[in-house]
């Protein structure tokens, strides 16, 4: 992708922000954050930074293609405030697409969420039956609903990408999201710092960690090939948390022992295990992961070590 101009949202947050220093070496990139959760800090000088809010009207959304990653992306951040977090994750997308739409952008890539399979230990295609339980749940496939309509209504191009744990650690930028981080950035910085990581129930809940850079790749490619519809970003493997800390434990050269603690998520809605059938998207673009889960620990460890 080069010589476009393009817009972010949620570009000053974990996901947008790298994706957005990506992009900025070949493209002219704004970076739209609201603050919650973004910071200007995590983004290259190269990228045109614009603190607003995705409800806002007169978005900068004059370009060749959108990429929405603006959301509340915790089940906490629903429960707290539920007609708050459909106004972010719904109303915002509509929002966001409907400017983009009027200013002649017809391609836009958006973030929707595993969570919507449910507990599952076998790889989850796109076509499987899904459900929600979860605010969170709700708003994202919404999205989806709504991104179906601009595609059969106005015939506009949208890509909705489901997320597989995407990590990363602090030593990029993550750590501003502190308890919204996710877990081996929580793990690995608690183990570094001499404290007992805590771990929901008997540690033995399994995730498909995905490392940001090769979500960033997929993102990328989805604009570029134009895609519509949903695809799975995953890797098709899930380590336990017991698991994850063993191997920073390892990495890091400690020794600490995790603390299980009581899950604050109710057990019928919380997401035990999660793994990804990515097949639709390599059949469509060719992209696998290429970072492994050995190497992405290294990766998280590496600022500690």
């Amino acid at each position: 992708m080069e010589s476009q101009r393009v817009l972010v949202t949620g570009g000053g947050g974990f996901i947008g922000a790298n994706l957005a220093n990506k992009l900025a070496e070949n493209n002219d990139v704004v970076a739209l954050d609201d603050g919650y959760l973004g910071t200007p800090e995590n983004v290259s000088e190269d990228v045109e930074y614009v603190e607003q809010s995705v409800l806002d009207d007169d978005l900068p959304t004059d370009v060749d293609v959108v990429f929405h990653l603006a959301a509340l992306s915790s089940y906490a951040m629903h429960e707290d405030n539920p007609t708050h977090g459909a106004r972010v994750n719904v109303e915002g997308f509509v929002n966001t697409v409907e400017q983009a739409r009027d200013d002649g952008c017809d391609t836009v890539v958006y973030a929707s969420t595993s969570s919507i399979y449910g507990s599952r230990t076998e790889p989850s295609p796109e076509d499987m039956d899904v459900t929600v339980n979860t605010g969170y749940e709700a708003s994202k496939m919404a999205r989806e609903t709504y991104a179906e309509y601009f595609q059969n209504h106005y015939d506009l191009t949208l890509a909705g990408m489901r997320f597989f744990s995407v990590y990363q650690g602090y030593g990029g930028a993550e750590e501003h999201k502190g308890e919204y981080a996710n877990v081996i950035a929580q793990f690995a910085d608690d183990l570094a710092s001499g404290d007992a990581p805590k771990l929901y129930g008997d540690g033995e809940q399994t995730r498909d960690f995905t490392y940001v850079d090769d979500i960033v790749r997929g993102l990328v490619l989805a604009a570029e090939h134009e895609l519509n519809g949903v695809y799975n970003l995953g890797t098709g493997e899930a380590y336990d948390f017991n698991t994850v800390v063993e191997m920073l434990n390892d990495e890091l050269g400690t020794d600490i022992e995790p603390e299980y603690v009581e899950n604050p998520i109710p057990e019928d809605v919380y997401v035990h295990d999660t793994c990804a059938d990515f097949s639709r998207m390599h059949d469509a673009t060719g992209w696998e992961p290429e970072i492994s889960f050995e190497e992405g620990i290294e990766l998280v460890c590496a600022p500690y070590t």
